[in-house]
C-alpha cells in the first residue's frame, strides 16, 4: 500500500537526520503528539528505524535523501531528456519493470522512465526477490521501444552494464567491475543487478523494460535474506550520506545514451569497455543452465556477447544464458 501524507511529510522532517521535538513535529503536521509517536512508529513497516531522546526529540538513525525530480534532471542533459516521453517517482511500489511492463501493454510511449523510493515485489534475474528499503538505494526503470527484432537487441543487458560503470566512474574511484551477464560488483560482491525483460515479434519490432537496482545504503537486518555476497556504496566510499539524487540523474544519462547508441551501432559500441571491466575473465567458474553445471575458466565474452568458458578438456563453450559463481562459491 502507498505511505500515508502524514508518513510523507514526517519523512521530509525528519530526512535531515536532526533531533526534532515532538512538539515540532505536532505543530508541523498539525496533529497530536500522540498521533506523532504512532506515525513515528510506522516508519519501521518501510524499513527505517528512528531514536528518541528525552529533551531532544526525534531522529532518523542516518539521514535521507529522498527523490527529487528537478535534481535528477539536474544531471541529465538536454539529448536524453528529449527522450524522456513521461517521468515518475513512486513511494512505493511493486515493481519499476512489472509498472513499466504494463504501461508497455497500454501502448505507453518510448522512453518513459520510473523510479521508486521503495519496492515491495521488486524483481532478481530468474524471479529472485530484490530486497528494497525505503528511500535508500536506487529502483529505476526505463521503457524502449526498438525496430529490430528481440534476438537482434540480446546483448542490450551488456551495454546497460557498461552505462552503469560510466556513470559510478563520474562520481567515484575506479573500482566498479561487471559479472557476465547483468550484474555490477565490486570487491567480488555484488553492488546492483540489470533486469531486461523484451517482448515483441520474433521479426520486430520489440519494446524493452530496462531495470536497474543499486545498493547505496543497505541495512544489515534488511539485507539478511540476501543469499549471496553483497555490498554497497556507503561501503565501498566510507561516507554515511551519498548524493543520491546526483548519482540517479548521472545513472539515468548516461543509461539513455548508451539506449540510443545501442540502437544505432549494437553490441559492437561496448565491446572493450565491458571486457576492460569485465570481472570473471581467466577465473575459474562454474556456469549452471538449469540442472546442468559446466566446470571451467572464463575466457572472458564473444563479439556477440556470448560467455566463453574454457572446460577441463581444452574445449570452449559459448553460452548465451545461464548463472556464473566463481568457484570459491561468491556469485
Amino acid at each position: 500500500m502507498p505511505i500515508s501524507d502524514k508518513q510523507k511529510a514526517i519523512l521530509a522532517l525528519l530526512a535531515d537526520g536532526q533531533f526534532h521535538s515532538g512538539t515540532e513535529l505536532a505543530e508541523a503536521l498539525n496533529i497530536s503528539r500522540s498521533a506523532v509517536w504512532k506515525q513515528l512508529n510506522n516508519l519501521a513497516d518501510l524499513g527505517l528505524q528512528h531514536s528518541a531522546v528525552s529533551g531532544k526529540g526525534y531522529r532518523l538513525e542516518r539521514p535521507l535523501e529522498l527523490l527529487d525530480q528537478a535534481k535528477i534532471w539536474a544531471n541529465v542533459d538536454e539529448r536524453a531528456r528529449e527522450s524522456i516521453s513521461a517521468f515518475e517517482i513512486f513511494d512505493r511500489i511493486p515493481s519499476t519493470n512489472t509498472y513499466l511492463v504494463a504501461r508497455a501493454q497500454e501502448n505507453a510511449a518510448s522512453g518513459a522512465i520510473c523510479f521508486a523510493e521503495q519496492q515491495t515485489a521488486g524483481k532478481g534475474r530468474r524471479g529472485r526477490h530484490w530486497v528494497s528499503p525505503y528511500g535508500s538505494n536506487i529502483y529505476v526503470s526505463i521503457l524502449w521501444r526498438f525496430q529490430a527484432s528481440p534476438s537482434i537487441i540480446s546483448g542490450l543487458s551488456l551495454a546497460i552494464g557498461v552505462a552503469v560503470i560510466r556513470a559510478l566512474k563520474l562520481h567515484y574511484a575506479d573500482v566498479f567491475r561487471l559479472k557476465w551477464p547483468n550484474d555490477i560488483y565490486c570487491q567480488d560482491k555484488k553492488l546492483g543487478g540489470i533486469l531486461v525483460e523484451v517482448s515483441g515479434e520474433s521479426d520486430g519490432p520489440c519494446t524493452a523494460v530496462i531495470g536497474l537496482g543499486l545498493n547505496i545504503y543497505l541495512p544489515e537486518t534488511e539485507a539478511a535474506s540476501i543469499n549471496q555476497q553483497w555490498i554497497d556504496l556507503t561501503q565501498i566510499i566510507g561516507q554515511q550520506q551519498l548524493c543520491r539524487n546526483a548519482l540517479a540523474g548521472t545513472l539515468l544519462n548516461q543509461l539513455l545514451l548508451a539506449i540510443a547508441e545501442f540502437e544505432e551501432a549494437g553490441i559492437a559500441a561496448y565491446l572493450d569497455e565491458w571486457r576492460e571491466f569485465d570481472c570473471l575473465k581467466d577465473k575459474p567458474a562454474t556456469f549452471f543452465i538449469g540442472q546442468h553445471r559446466y566446470d571451467g575458466i572464463v575466457k572472458g565474452i564473444d563479439d556477440q556477447g556470448l560467455l566463453l568458458l574454457t572446460r577441463p578438456d581444452g574445449s570452449i563453450q559459448a553460452f548465451a544464458s545461464g548463472e556464473v559463481s566463481f568457484r570459491d562459491n561468491m556469485s
